[in-house]
């Protein structure tokens, strides 16, 4: 197991938070995950033989937020 730190840029609202975690959550691999509205912070871990950290990335901005 791995564990990526995100700097998410655009959530506003708990909604948010909530596109947030489901976008992370449909990547392959996925073991955990915590997304902190106040902390535009966003932490995944998962199995790195299934998922990369380009894969969080893209799925974060497919969901439309940017990502530091």
């Amino acid at each position: 197991m791995a564990t990526l730190a995100l700097d998410v840029k655009g959530m506003t609202c708990q909604g948010c938070v909530r596109s947030v975690e489901k976008a992370l959550r449909a990547v392959d691999g996925v073991q955990d995950v915590t997304v902190s509205l106040e902390k535009n912070h966003a932490t995944v871990v998962f199995d790195d033989s299934r998922a990369s950290a380009a894969d969080f990335r893209g799925a974060v901005e497919d969901a439309g937020y940017d990502v530091q």
